[in-house]
């Protein structure tokens, strides 16, 4: 049996635009997804720890250190420029594998969204 478990998180990071006219996704700063384990493509949960919104979604890379979060496509009105997100990933696996796994964790700086 499969159980799905925290892979990884980057945990409190502010939403640096909101694109509604995207096709679908959110943008991540490619240095906080290496931090994270996120490969592209990769589904990720968004908490918006502002209004309580949650959603889910896929990363698209961003540029490499520029701190960028953009939410696209509808789910960018579901948050604000500003807004404090969580972003979540799981991984399905084994119960005995998943009491020794140690999920990636990440906490940047809230108020450039880079690494501390």
């Amino acid at each position: 049996m499969n159980i799905e478990v925290l892979k990884s998180k980057i945990h409190r990071v502010k939403i640096t635009g909101a694109d509604l006219n995207y096709i679908g996704s959110i943008t991540v700063d490619e240095d906080l997804m290496d931090a994270a384990q996120i490969i592209e493509g990769e589904k990720v949960s968004i908490v918006n720890v502002n209004n309580g919104e949650r959603l889910d979604t896929y990363v698209i890379k961003g540029n490499r250190g520029s701190g960028e979060v953009t939410m696209n496509g509808p789910a960018a009105r579901r948050v604000q420029p500003g807004d404090i997100i969580i972003i979540i990933s799981y991984a399905s696996m084994p119960v005995e594998e998943a009491k020794q796994f140690r999920p990636a964790i990440v906490f940047p700086n809230e108020t450039t969204n880079r690494l501390n």
